[in-house]
C-alpha cells in the first residue's frame, strides 16, 4: 500500500511488492469524495519507474467519472465504501442496485482503454 506521503518510502516499498500495489488517493480516511488526488497519477509512474508491477488505486472513488479517470492510467480501480452505502441504503434489496453500479464502473474503466 502506497499512500500520498510516501514519497520518499515509494523506491523502497515497489522494490519488494509483490502482486499488487494498492495505491492511495487521497489523504484522510475511506469513504466517497467528490474529488480525487492530483498526485496519484506521478505516484504510480514512480513506482513504474522501479518495478512493473500492476497499480491500483482506492480510496474515495464512487463514480463511473471518476473511475475512468483513475483508469486512464492505473492498472485497476479499487471501490468499496460506495457500495457498502448502497448496501446499507438498500438493505436486503440490493443486489440490483449493486449489480447496476458495478457495471457502470466497469464500463466507465473500459471506455478508457478504447481511447
Amino acid at each position: 500500500m502506497i499512500a500520498p506521503t510516501s514519497k520518499e518510502r515509494i523506491q523502497k516499498i515497489a522494490e519488494d511488492a509483490k502482486g499488487f500495489l494498492y495505491c492511495v488517493s487521497s489523504m484522510g480516511v475511506t469513504g466517497v469524495r467528490s474529488e480525487i488526488g492530483s498526485g496519484v497519477a506521478a505516484m504510480i509512474a514512480q513506482v513504474k519507474e522501479v518495478k512493473d508491477l500492476p497499480c491500483a488505486i482506492g480510496f474515495g472513488i464512487s463514480s463511473p467519472e471518476q473511475a475512468k479517470a483513475m483508469a486512464s492510467f492505473a492498472d485497476g480501480v479499487i471501490v468499496g465504501s460506495a457500495i457498502v452505502k448502497i448496501i446499507a441504503e438498500h438493505g436486503e434489496e440490493c443486489v440490483p442496485y449493486v449489480e447496476d453500479y458495478v457495471r457502470r464502473i466497469k464500463e466507465a474503466c473500459l471506455s478508457c482503454q478504447s481511447m
